[in-house]
């Protein structure tokens, strides 16, 4: 058994010999073998311990006697051997320092000569550079120092984006007959042709600019810069309908360049160790006060202070924003006319993993304080924007409050979203009645869907508070400050796509442009809020499956009401309104041929199916649209 572990002990002192590294446990070993410096294998029999051979090692072991290393022979090496070992870089080439050779491995030990002293790098991420990768200025995936993949300078960074999105859209929407011509002569109805197409072109650049380690972090500073480059052109069959002159005639053609986002973030302070912050925007910027885009969602001019705390798991804001005046064609900021006096105050909370793991609920308070009672605002085709052509037609304004909660998450398998709000407060000037008036509203949505593998079936419920009484001291139909609905289709449904006028009740819509609420505003971008107004009901059901991971297609059929029709029957002077719009149709597919979000491909149809209460106000005939999206980022 003892000769058994000691030449068990040698063998692994061999092993560790030909990797290398001369090591022998002193203790447990008669003869210690060891490799010299010239790569020899020697013995060494230590005192007061009976000799044992080393294991032969290729020929070259000789045991010593006493304490004096003895040098092993070497073997000799043919000279085919001598020209595989060159062609493998294994023995010593002409012109090259002489390398020791390990005896126990074909592969040469490395000398002196083989090291190179160590450069040390500016920074970590110059290291994928010390081993070859290169950058290529036109690739945003890989090494790119225009997408933020290693510093300018110091610890500053630059990134450069860019999106091109264009729109073709053919739709068929109500469209009045000009009131002082026409473009078909006989027509005497205040009904025309619903034929409509338009062309929509907008690039943006954005350019940010930051200091600061960003993988755990925010910035230390950020200046960023996004502007948009807007072309547009649009046809329809009647005159007065692209532009108040009639000699401007049925197409329009319009361009504007808007900023989109101008500010400077600076990172105060740092308040726990897993980097909780808390940081200042200043400057035009992007902010959404819930999760679907159902209250406020928006560019707009403002101060915002943000942080997290508890590691991430609590999210504030507290913001206040000053609107700024939109181009009428395009929607963009126009920075060439004066800011209105317009405020939004808005303070909210999100608390992840509440009240269950997985879900995040969030609380908002929001203030609207709107000046405009004292002007009229014609928008750039000379219609009349503020006040609305609606009721009393008088300059108003008002001061309302929002409460709110939201949430976003799963219990289990089910998906939830849904969200609540609470508005009070007060118009100086009702729509149809010459006195202040209280305003008493609310609003709920809630989708619920479910993950099959590749299918996502989706229920969707909305419901906006309408006014049953436009002649009573209070307003109770619910109105958003600048909603974007990301809910039951979105953009793709017909009803929340297209802004559907309300004929003969003024220059104003039912529902405004990618807006869900029948707010009855002259419009989204420039009007004012109304909380005179019908309200709605929406209950939908929806599926979107991902065929492949490049193409998804998505089917949405929703049933629209009038929460409430006494407001539409004093602006058409018309009773007996029925409430149920009718069924909102639409389908899309989104093909992503790189599948990743630079090229996005989507192409959409909808079909309002009319129902009584579309009818009643409009011609006996349905609606619908065509939608292709071309998207492309850099």
């Amino acid at each position: 058994m003892k000769k058994t572990i000691i030449r068990f002990v040698l063998v692994a002192t061999v092993a560790t010999v030909g990797a290398g590294i001369v090591a022998a446990p002193e203790a447990s070993a008669q003869t210690v073998c060891y490799m010299d410096d010239d790569g020899r294998i020697v013995t060494r029999r230590r005192p007061g311990f009976r000799e044992v051979p080393c294991p032969d090692v290729a020929g070259q072991q000789e045991t010593a006697p006493g304490d004096e290393a003895v040098e092993s022979e070497q073997p000799e090496i043919s000279d085919a051997q001598r020209r595989a070992d060159l062609a493998l870089g294994t023995r010593e080439q002409p012109g090259r320092p002489p390398r020791t050779r390990n005896a126990s491995s074909p592969v040469p030990r490395p000398g002196l000569n083989d090291y190179v002293a160590s450069v040390p790098l500016p920074d970590r991420w110059r290291i994928v550079e010390s081993i070859g990768y290169e950058e290529n200025l036109w690739d945003p995936y890989n090494r790119n120092v225009l997408k933020g993949d290693r510093p300018v300078h110091d610890d500053w960074f630059f990134n450069l984006a860019l999106i091109s999105d264009t729109v073709v859209e053919v739709r068929e929407v109500p469209t009045p007959v000009g009131g002082s011509s026409t473009n078909l002569p006989g027509s005497i109805d205040v009904f025309g042709s619903t034929d409509q197409s338009a062309f929509v072109q907008t690039l943006l650049t954005e350019f940010v600019y930051y200091k600061g380690d960003t993988v755990f972090k925010p910035p230390d500073y950020e200046f960023r810069l996004t502007a948009a480059f807007n072309y547009n052109y649009v046809s329809l069959d009647e005159i007065q309908g692209v532009n108040a002159n009639p000699l401007e005639g049925k197409t329009r053609n319009d361009n504007h360049v808007g900023i989109q986002a101008a500010f400077i973030d600076k990172h105060l302070r740092n308040v726990s160790d897993r980097y909780d912050f808390d940081s200042l925007r200043v400057g035009i910027q992007p902010f959404s006060s819930d999760f679907r885009g159902f209250l406020f969602q928006e560019n707009q001019l403002g101060v915002r202070l943000f942080g997290t705390r508890k590691n991430n798991i609590f999210q504030y804001n507290l913001a206040w924003f000053r609107r700024l005046e939109k181009d009428t064609n395009s929607g963009l900021n126009d920075l060439g006319q004066s800011i209105r006096d317009d405020d939004v105050f808005i303070a909210n909370l999100y608390w992840q993993d509440m009240p269950v793991r997985g879900f995040t609920s969030q609380a908002t308070v929001a203030y609207n304080r709107n000046r405009e009672g004292n002007e009229s605002y014609f928008n750039n085709n000379d219609f009349i924007e503020r006040p609305a052509s609606f009721g009393r037609e008088t300059p108003r304004e008002y001061d309302v409050y929002y409460l709110g909660y939201s949430g976003d998450g799963h219990f289990g398998r089910l998906n939830v979203s849904t969200s609540l709000y609470y508005a009070f407060g007060e118009v100086r000037q009702g729509a149809f009645v010459d006195s202040d008036v209280d305003i008493n509203a609310g609003f709920a949505a809630l989708e619920l869907s479910v993950d099959y593998d590749w299918i996502r079936p989706r229920l969707s419920f909305l419901y906006g508070s309408g006014d049953k009484d436009p002649y009573d001291d209070e307003a109770t139909g619910f109105d958003a400050i600048f909603e974007n609905p990301q809910f039951a289709g979105a953009d793709t449904s017909y009803w929340i796509r297209q802004a559907v006028p309300l004929i003969a009740g003024g220059r104003v819509a039912l529902s405004t442009r990618n807006g869900v609420l029948n707010s009855l505003r002259s419009s989204k971008e420039q009007g004012q809020s109304n909380f005179t107004n019908p309200g709605i009901i929406l209950a939908g059901l929806g599926v979107d499956m991902d065929v492949t991971p490049k193409l998804r297609w998505s089917i949405n059929a929703n049933s629209l009401w009038f929460a409430e029709t006494e407001v539409l029957d004093a602006a058409r002077n018309q009773a007996g309104i029925n409430d149920h719009i009718g069924y909102d149709v639409s389908t899309s597919l989104t093909y992503r041929p790189k599948m990743t979000q630079n090229i996005v491909l989507r192409a959409s149809y909808a079909q309002l199916i009319a129902e009584d209460g579309f009818n009643s106000l409009f011609p006996d005939e349905d609606a619908g649209y065509f939608l292709l999206n071309i998207l492309l980022a850099y």
